[in-house]
């Protein structure tokens, strides 16, 4: 008998960067009616973002997330300035970011890639579109790809 991996015993951790409502309610909608199970949380600018990963101030007892969901245009501390802080920070260069975002800027791919996002994906503007987009994100980073433990 095989030992059960850790995703087995606990719902994947999800951090999703969005300041807008509307974005943030069709994500949880969409992962709710996924088959994974997972815990969303949430936080509205790209500080707070940084605060989570690294469990500081209110975000203390947060725990690691196995996905972030990142939107690049938040107020405070944008998208692309959280991936190069990520990319600098030992502890968080390893978890997946997947860009979630309506920028079609072939400029922001590229850039993005260059600080080794995991993915980057357009926000279909049709919301059954938008639901499919979510869940398929979940399944592939959650379900599909192995990534490297949570410390």
């Amino acid at each position: 008998m095989t030992q059960p991996t850790i995703r087995e015993l606990r719902p994947a951790e999800i951090l999703l960067a969005e300041d807008d409502e509307f974005d943030f309610l069709l994500t949880a909608e969409s992962l709710g009616k996924s088959k994974l199970a997972t815990s969303l949380h949430r936080v509205t600018n790209g500080e707070d973002c940084l605060a989570f990963l690294r469990r500081e101030g209110r975000f203390a007892d947060a725990p690691r997330p196995d996905l972030v969901l990142l939107d690049l245009e938040m107020p405070i501390m944008n998208g692309r300035e959280v991936l190069a802080e990520m990319l600098q920070d030992e502890e968080l260069s390893h978890v997946p970011v997947v860009i979630l975002t309506t920028s079609d800027d072939e400029r922001d791919v590229m850039d993005r890639y260059g600080l080794r996002c995991s993915g980057y994906v357009q926000k279909p503007v049709d919301f059954s579109q938008f639901h499919k987009v979510v869940q398929e994100i979940a399944h592939h980073w959650l379900a599909v790809m192995v990534s490297p433990p949570s410390s």
